[in-house]
């Protein structure tokens, strides 16, 4: 199911916004906190923010800024009551994928989510890349700086989750749910031998051991 993040400290809107949403069909999750919102939406669980500028700790702009240059092109949509050019102008420059001002009509959100989740569909489809390793999902290859590499289905889909959220710690028990669909099995270490073959494929120093965390692709 596809999971949105939505990210506003008005109770009553958030309320109102996570109703209609799962209405739609959709799995909805609300914080309130902008540093909170930047820790959710990287962890990869999300499939598109909704994202209001007047926030605690940290403002709609910043985590926005945040999130683009860790990498992250997770789809955002501004919500906010300020609809100036200037702050729309101020969004978009960001890294915002849409923006719509306060107060809006549900349909017209709607609209506007399954447009930005299509597109990201599309784009997450024909190519993931990052640096000089490149990913094709449709022709299921792969490059390291114009060098084909062969890849088994599994080490594909252990690398395509590495290449979607580089710089990202993902934990053992997010690779084997993501890639195996197993849970979290403690006596197993086919997440660990795989990182070795993808490491002996694309270089050991392109995937960091985070101990007791995980692995991060650098």
């Amino acid at each position: 199911m596809t999971r949105i993040l939505i990210v506003e400290d008005e109770s009553r809107i958030s309320a109102f916004v996570a109703r209609g949403l799962e209405s739609a069909g959709y799995q909805t999750a609300v914080v309130e906190d902008g540093e909170e919102a930047l820790e959710r939406a990287m962890s990869g669980e999300v499939d598109l923010m909704l994202l209001d500028i007047g926030l605690p700790t940290m403002d709609g702009f910043e985590v926005l800024r945040h999130l683009r240059g860790q990498g992250s092109t997770l789809p955002v949509i501004m919500l906010t009551a300020r609809s100036s050019t200037s702050d729309t102008v101020d969004g978009l420059d960001a890294g915002a994928s849409d923006y719509i001002a306060k107060p809006f009509k549900f349909d017209e959100l709607l609209a506007r989510v399954r447009s930005r989740l299509r597109e990201n569909v599309a784009t997450a489809t024909i190519a993931v890349s990052h640096l000089d390793v490149s990913l094709d999902v449709l022709t299921r290859r792969a490059t390291v700086s114009g060098r084909e590499v062969d890849l088994s289905a599994r080490e594909f889909a252990l690398a395509e989750q590495f290449l979607r959220h580089p710089g990202q710690v993902l934990s053992r028990e997010q690779l084997l749910s993501r890639v195996w669909g197993m849970d979290f099995d403690p006596g197993s270490n086919i997440v660990d031998v795989y990182v070795r073959y993808l490491r002996g494929k694309f270089g050991h120093d392109r995937i960091t051991t985070v101990r007791g965390a995980g692995y991060r692709w650098e």
